[in-house]
């Protein structure tokens, strides 16, 4: 688990994304780079490395998990649609990246870029995106 930053749960984490709930079988993040607005980050509550190493019941659970944070995103920010993303060699933890997309917005018809100048937010904006995120996954 070294060099893992979701499960040493730190500042590099925190510098990253804000934690928005627990689900079953996952944390959900706020993406503090939001220049796709409403992104999100769903990772495995425990250490995996590959999908294959998930059970089959973690597997199902873990993407009802993914399903669920991707329908919050589209209920509450109307992307035209929603791309997932998964990596992992630069850090080897279960995560996916629920990345709204925006037709005639940035990286439309192709994949999101990251290398990109970041859109950061206020306090206050982070505090209510998480306050609705929170409320959608929880109703």
């Amino acid at each position: 688990m070294n060099d893992c930053f979701y499960c040493e749960n730190g500042e590099k984490l925190r510098s990253l994304m804000i934690e928005i709930c627990e689900l079953p079988y996952s944390k959900v993040y706020l993406n503090r780079d939001q220049k796709h607005r409403g992104r999100c980050i769903v990772a495995f509550k425990d250490h995996k490395t590959e999908y294959f190493q998930l059970t089959p019941e973690e597997n199902a659970g873990y993407f009802a998990d993914v399903a669920k944070v991707a329908k919050a995103v589209y209920t509450l920010y109307h992307p035209d649609k929603i791309n997932y993303a998964t990596y992992g060699d630069g850090v080897p933890h279960v995560h996916v990246h629920v990345v709204p997309k925006y037709r005639d917005g940035l990286n439309w018809n192709e994949p999101f870029d990251d290398k990109l100048p970041k859109k950061l937010l206020s306090d206050e904006e982070y505090a209510q995106m998480v306050a609705d995120l929170r409320a959608q996954l929880n109703a």
